[in-house]
């Protein structure tokens, strides 16, 4: 047999190999089906055993939210006398300042408390000065040219502390930030393990909802 005929045989035989040779499945349609349900929520695994149980799922309870900080317009005045008076004298210019920054007064009035005590010319051995113990360089940066000035203090000190609720957006990290510096929040990603601004951030709220209680009071 010559070499030209035995490729033609080999050929014929290939040729009768293929037809009658099952198809082969491709790779694509011999792969199981995926599912393409999503699982289910964390959540409605209570709800599946309420159902299963015959009850119906139960209502998720929802938290009460903490205290802003910002303006409601339901405190307006600050008491003048008894425990945590703020001076007659401070009392409208506190309000003033803090209804320009859009913060609830009696928040204003319990970090000013904190910090000086409403003395307006208290002053601290790192150098943070008046009612709400501004530092030097933050006052000139909010434009302050008299910082022992209570108007100007106040205004000052309400809009940094405005500033702080508006970065962090939860009035304890803003409390935090007003009292270590907004980069010690954020360097930590919360209130900084430092006593003083932990101790300084629940001074400051007790002091806010004895404000906010006394103003409710007196409604």
């Amino acid at each position: 047999m010559s070499m030209v005929q035995a490729l033609g045989r080999v050929s014929e035989i290939q040729a009768m190999v293929a037809a009658i040779a099952p198809p082969v499945a491709s790779a694509s349609a011999a792969a199981p089906a995926v599912a393409t349900t999503a699982p289910a929520a964390a959540g409605s695994f209570s709800q599946s055993l309420s159902t299963a149980r015959g009850g119906t799922p139960a209502a998720t309870t929802a938290q009460p939210a903490a205290p802003s900080g910002l303006a409601t317009g339901g405190v307006t005045t600050l008491p003048t006398t008894g425990d945590g008076a703020v001076p007659a004298a401070i009392e409208p210019l506190l309000r003033s300042a803090a209804e320009r920054n859009g913060l609830d007064p009696a928040l204003v009035a319990a970090v000013a408390r904190a910090e000086s005590g409403f003395r307006v010319d208290a002053g601290s051995p790192a150098g943070a000065r008046g009612l709400m113990q501004l530092m030097p360089s933050t006052a000139a940066g909010l434009g302050v040219n008299d910082i022992l000035d209570p108007a100007q203090n106040l205004g000052a000190g309400s809009r940094y502390l405005k500033q702080q609720i508006d970065r962090f957006g939860d009035l304890r990290l803003a409390l935090a930030a007003y009292n270590a510096g907004p980069g010690a929040v954020s360097r930590f990603g919360g209130v900084p393990p430092y006593a003083e601004t932990q101790t300084y951030v629940d001074r400051v709220l007790g002091f806010y909802e004895q404000y906010r209680s006394t103003a409710a009071a007196t409604l």
